[in-house]
């Protein structure tokens, strides 16, 4: 790969940062931070680097690679016409253009969009995962008797936590049918009840094509919850900088792990990444039981890779500093489709 690139950065149109992060609130730096840091560092590597807001019309993208000719595309959407649904089909137009991207392929983002189709796949191959059932909107919701109390609702493919409080999980099936209509009504999408796995909020980042690399096993940390309070990812956890101060957010390496169960959680990040057809760059969700079982949450194709996010995080204290990160995911988009940018 030649050191430097013509490079395009797709993001949503808000996401355009400005120039400089100075005289910018804390809210607006952690809304701007990821196109940021990723166009940031592209320039501080050399690259030629031109940055395109789109949302509704794929013409702009077209028309940019047409004239421009990028060497590679750093996709950072992950949504269309506002949908997390239609998040996929950027990667599949840009396949279509015959430009490198980088990022998963739309394959393993339709795979994993979904909780539901995910978590059957996986529990064919024999990996843990917490019972769960979907119900869909305008039916009457029956639980299951297999489906045991505590359970955690959530929509089958938002991301970023939408809709998620801690009145998600629920102990009745009273408390079970009025979330199912909540989520119906936020997100208008069919609603997914699990087990609640009562244990710890770990992350494992992997990157990668065919050689998949797993980093360290890092956990999401609630240092200040207050009594009756779950430990839980919630919409305000991701989203809100002043709650995430009051609960003592914090999130680091996975301690008082045995060298064989991190390894084991590890492996499990690939073997789930194979099984899903990811590439890239991802991050997989698990809930570290009380049992020692890691049990499977979700799948992220294309995670947050700001500086201050869980994946660059764990890549640095795996040695791997953010210019080179940024740098691998520029290779492996390059490596995907074979070809030789001089």
């Amino acid at each position: 790969m030649k050191e430097n690139l013509r490079v395009l950065v797709l993001c949503h149109p808000d996401g355009v940062p400005p120039a400089t992060m100075e005289g910018l609130s804390p809210k607006e730096i952690d809304f701007y931070k990821t196109e940021y840091d990723v166009i940031t560092t592209l320039c501080e590597l050399g690259h030629e680097v031109r940055v395109l807001g789109v949302q509704y019309d794929l013409k702009p993208i077209r028309d940019t690679i047409e004239d421009w000719k990028p060497d590679v595309v750093f996709n950072l959407l992950i949504e269309f016409h506002g949908e997390a649904v239609y998040g996929q089909n950027i990667a599949s137009f840009l396949e279509l253009m015959r430009v490198p991207y980088t990022g998963c392929n739309p394959r393993g983002q339709v795979l994993a969009q979904g909780k539901d189709l995910s978590k059957k796949l996986l529990k064919y191959h024999r990996i843990a995962t917490p019972a769960f059932a979907v119900f869909n909107p305008g039916r009457v919701v029956r639980r299951p008797g297999r489906l045991r109390f505590p359970l955690i609702v959530k929509s089958t493919i938002e991301d970023a936590s939408m809709g998620i409080s801690q009145a998600s999980v629920v102990e009745s099936d009273e408390k079970l049918a009025e979330r199912v209509k909540f989520v119906h009504e936020l997100c208008g999408t069919p609603a997914i009840a699990e087990q609640y796995i009562d244990g710890r909020e770990i992350y494992v980042g992997v990157f990668g094509n065919e050689r998949l690399k797993a980093l360290p096993v890092w956990e999401l940390q609630f240092e200040k919850l207050t009594p009756g309070t779950l430990p839980i990812a919630t919409e305000r956890v991701k989203r809100n900088i002043r709650h995430q101060e009051r609960i003592g957010l914090a999130q680091g390496p996975a301690l008082d792990l045995s060298n064989g169960q991190g390894n084991r959680i590890r492996e499990a990040a690939k073997r789930i990444c194979r099984v899903l057809d990811l590439d890239g760059y991802c991050r997989i969700d698990f809930r570290l039981g009380r049992d020692g079982v890691p049990y499977f949450i979700e799948a992220n194709p294309n995670p947050e890779i700001a500086r201050s996010e869980e994946f660059a995080q764990s890549a640095a204290h795996d040695g791997v500093q953010y210019p080179e990160l940024i740098s691998r995911i520029l290779a492996l988009a390059i490596s995907r489709t074979g070809a030789e940018v001089e």
